[in-house]
């Protein structure tokens, strides 16, 4: 009898309010969503593994300019875009993550280079970069990365500060993207994306995951519900 298998991933953590949300724009985010689902459904449909599914979904939001992650990220105060992501794999709880990081096209497979080609879990800046490069990931242009609803999400934010006011719309901070599977061979792992918390932060400014954050990866195939009761200890 044929294995059953789970995919879920998520578009952000953000907030999107409905007076702002068109039909089409709804559509777009739909379609967006569909293509990552398909992507990760695909591979575990075909007896692929947990860890290939939710980073091939991830990858399909990366590059959809929508989400705030690879190609959707958002600016920092300086005008540049900084990728954080992260990556775990349940069969081994082995893990990996970049931050901070320019130049791959799809931040996840930094943080799967990371996990599979060093010693470390978590790397930044240039020493991502490079064991990324080393590793074969794609790179792209900066032109790629470049979206002008982000840069102009950044001008304003810009212009706020300038005259003392706080930017406290929630419609205006973005979140990560992420994924979660089973696999036919009962292996779960678990990966997120970021493109920065919210426009304009200060450049270096990471995020570091609290115990009882559950924004950070985990995934544990001995049992179900393991991760929570982990975080909340």
């Amino acid at each position: 009898m044929k294995q059953k298998f789970a995919l879920g991933i998520h578009g952000g953590a953000g907030t999107v309010l409905k007076s702002r949300m068109t039909p089409d724009l709804q559509a777009q985010y739909e379609r967006g969503l569909a293509a990552a689902l398909e992507a990760g459904h695909t591979v575990l449909a075909n007896g692929g593994t947990a860890l290939d599914a939710v980073t091939v979904a991830v990858c399909a939001l990366e590059d959809d300019p929508l989400f705030n992650a690879g190609r959707g990220s958002v600016f920092t105060s300086a005008g540049k875009q900084e990728m954080d992501a992260a990556i775990m794999d349940g069969a081994t709880r082995r893990a990996g993550a970049v931050g901070g990081i320019f130049g791959p096209r799809n931040p996840i497979r930094a943080a799967r280079a990371v996990m599979e080609r060093t010693d470390h879990v978590f790397m930044i800046g240039e020493g991502a970069v490079a064991v990324a490069r080393e590793a074969g990931v794609e790179f792209a242009d900066p032109d790629y990365f470049y979206t002008e609803s982000r840069w102009q999400s950044l001008q304003q934010t810009l212009a706020m500060r300038a005259r003392g006011e706080s930017d406290d719309d929630p419609a205006r901070r973005h979140g990560t993207v992420g994924a979660v599977a089973l696999d036919q061979h009962g292996t779960p792992p678990r990966d997120s994306g970021r493109g920065g918390a919210r426009p304009a932060r200060e450049p270096g400014r990471r995020h570091l995951h609290r115990r009882d954050d559950s924004q950070g990866p985990w995934a544990d195939r001995r049992h179900p519900g393991h991760r929570r009761r982990h975080l909340r200890r």
